[in-house]
């Protein structure tokens, strides 16, 4: 079998589709996270302790030129190497509240298939009986008359 082959076996299974279908899923969920935490969460934490933003929180590891503004995007543009701990500590958080939803949705999608194997199953309807049996029995009555 070519290279070309077991590649096309291998692309066209359930699994791979599934898998590419769900890292294409999460990267738009993580820029709705991304956006949640950046948006509406850090904001309202920054006003919590005290107009704090965290977006700015850094520790400039050399010579900061006179002038430069104090904010993470003018130092990083003045080509001063930044330690950007307050951007980690943002990273960190969407990675928390994605893993925290993930885990609800797989619980939920358990809790559900478990419903579902618990759940009575329907009693069948017997199968319809055969014609021979049904020819058999109406003879057997007429022979009875």
């Amino acid at each position: 079998m070519s290279v070309m082959q077991e590649f096309k076996a291998f692309a066209v299974k359930g699994n791979v589709v599934d898998l590419a279908v769900g890292v294409i899923i999460g990267a738009a969920f993580g820029k709705i996270v991304d956006s949640l935490v950046g948006d509406i969460i850090m904001p309202v934490v920054g006003l919590v302790f005290g107009k704090l933003d965290f977006s700015n929180m850094f520790v400039a590891l050399g010579t900061v030129p006179e002038g430069t503004a104090p904010t993470l995007a003018a130092v990083k543009a003045a080509g001063v190497p930044v330690l950007a701990y307050g951007n980690f500590i943002t990273i960190a958080l969407n990675f928390v509240i994605l893993a925290f939803i993930i885990f609800v949705m797989v619980k939920q999608i358990n809790r559900l298939k478990a419903e579902e194997a618990a759940a009575p199953a329907a009693p069948a309807e017997p199968p319809p009986t055969p014609e021979d049996v049904v020819l058999l029995r109406e003879i057997r009555d007429a022979l009875k008359k």
